[in-house]
């Protein structure tokens, strides 16, 4: 019932009615981020802060003035957002122990609101991946590994098989998120999206991913990747939610020249009856090598679905969306190796003790403090930025991007409304065949799907479908017109509603608030 009108308004009522507490709902919360310790979604706890937060909304409850709906509610944060008196360590060696004097400007507004911020969750190194395995503090498993859904489906390969190796990955780079959202740790969090890393993991773990338009949410704070796609991403539970969070996080902010000029208006995503006028696009490229039959099944049932139901639904082409991911490798590995240039050892984060040189010790410290693929990928941006490849690649690669935003221009000038296409290939990989392949090579299968919206600019939300044949969830995605995040969230939550994703039935979460989350029907839609 919480999850049919969203899940922030049930629990707002709930905290306004007195039937629970600020403080109530962060202890239980904090004891099950204790309790699936094991999953390794948070790098740092805050729990005195958070518990101080809880009694300073519970004062307010108590005097009649809550902040707004999202007064008392838990929420996490991928430890890329800088946050004042909480460690921010981008889950590398470089940035261990630092602390930040100032919150990123999406953690300010969440703060504002009256927010619980519980801690910071567990990512890639610098956000580089889409497993989340890759961090110096090691890989996030996906709650659906310890589900009762899992369990039934996967026979292990041999009788000394546990579940130790047959846990699954929860996608990336914002896995720490998705996993503390779908393990019920927290009712909402953030990630950040480049090239996919709020919707990949969003998918995985069954649970809302959402990547806004370009400019619609301030970047202030978030340490940067690629500054031109970096986009603060939202997960929550059901797209109710991620409209509730839009509206609060949405706007100008001055400190992001970035960000859109005009106010932005918060809005309640209307419940769609009449999906006729509706235009719906296939693009016939995201039938991508290597899609499993299955997400391909999905998706053509989706496709049916919008069809009985009156939308009109059309293959549509994006031509350049095949140059695309390699377009993207070269804009992406030029612009981390300018943002990497910073971490020198100067000002803030690691220092190596090597004191031969000024360039001995920042060589020392780079060594020391960014793993092989950070460095991999600086070395790459900087091979690609020579004078003598500037043009051949970068400047090319700039060209293409331009004729992929201009593609989807073309197509929703044809008057599609929104775009469907999977999310992701297949669902969650077992972690010990994920690492079999290295960083580069699975971030360039991974995020095959997704990054042409980054090119883009434009807004996507991965919404959970089913769960594959394995137990596991599978998402789709949406693609909007840029700034129409109410249409887009609109449709989404039409589909929500008609899928009828099922609760994770996760035994240790149970035992600890038994009653709490009841897990809704097994999937209509699978």
């Amino acid at each position: 019932a919480a999850l049919k009108d969203g899940l922030f308004s049930q629990v707002s009522a709930a905290l306004k009615e007195g039937r629970v507490t600020p403080t109530e709902l962060c202890h239980r919360c904090l004891a099950l981020i204790k309790s699936t310790k094991f999953l390794n979604a948070y790098i740092t706890v805050a729990e005195e802060t958070a518990l101080k937060q809880a009694e300073e909304s519970e004062e307010r409850y108590k005097r009649g003035q809550p902040l707004g709906i999202l007064d008392g509610i838990p929420i996490a944060v991928k430890d890329n957002f800088s946050t004042a008196g909480i460690e921010t360590t981008c889950a590398s060696n470089m940035l261990k122990g630092y602390i930040s004097p100032y919150n990123a400007t999406v953690v300010q507004k969440l703060l504002d609101q009256g927010a619980v911020l519980l801690g910071k969750t567990n990512l890639d190194e610098f956000a580089m991946g889409s497993g989340s395995t890759d961090g110096v503090f090691g890989p996030v498993r996906n709650p659906w590994s310890y589900s009762k859904q899992y369990k039934e489906k996967s026979v292990p390969k041999s009788h000394s098989e546990d579940e130790e190796s047959n846990w699954v990955i929860t996608g990336g780079s914002s896995g720490g998120s998705a996993a503390a959202v779908s393990s019920f740790t927290c009712f909402a969090a953030l990630g950040s999206d480049t090239g996919g890393s709020t919707r990949n993991p969003a998918a995985h773990c069954g649970v809302v991913g959402l990547k806004p338009t370009y400019g619609l949410i301030s970047r202030h704070g978030l340490i940067p990747l690629v500054n031109s796609m970096d986009v603060p991403g939202i997960l929550t539970r059901c797209v109710d939610d991620a409209a509730v969070l839009l509206g609060s996080l949405a706007g100008h902010d001055p400190k992001d020249s970035t960000t859109i000029q005009d106010d932005f208006r918060p809005f309640e995503v209307p419940n769609l009856t009449d999906v006729s006028k509706l235009s719906i696009g296939i693009p016939k490229e995201y039938h991508a090598p290597g899609l499993s039959s299955e997400i391909l099944a999905l998706w053509s049932k989706a496709a049916d679905l919008f069809k009985n139901a009156g939308a009109k639904v059309v293959e549509v082409s994006l031509p350049h969306t095949r140059y695309s991911i390699v377009c993207y490798h070269v804009l992406c590995t030029a612009e981390v190796a300018s943002n990497m240039a910073r971490f020198d050892g100067l000002e803030y984060g690691h220092r190596s003790d090597m004191k031969d040189s000024t360039e001995s010790m920042y060589a020392a410290t780079r060594r020391e403090g960014f793993n092989d693929v950070v460095r991999g990928r600086i070395l790459s941006g900087n091979y690609f930025l020579l004078k003598q490849n500037y043009e051949k690649y970068f400047v090319k690669a700039q060209k293409v991007r331009r004729l992929i935003a201009n593609d989807f221009v073309k197509v929703f000038r044809s008057g599609v409304d929104i775009l469907l296409t999977p999310t992701t290939l297949s669902d969650a990989a077992p972690y010990t065949e994920f690492i079999q392949e290295d960083n580069r090579t699975r971030s360039a299968q991974d995020d095959i799907l997704t990054q042409a919206a980054n090119m883009a600019g434009l807004p996507a939300i991965s919404v959970p479908t089913a769960l594959s044949e394995r137990g596991l969830p599978v998402g789709l995605q949406f693609i909007g017109r840029s700034f129409q995040e109410k249409q887009l969230l609109t449709v989404a939550k039409w589909f929500e509603k008609q899928v009828q994703f099922p609760v994770i039935q996760l035994e240790e979460v149970k035992r600890h608030d038994n009653g709490v989350f009841q897990h809704q029907k097994s999937a209509s839609f699978s």
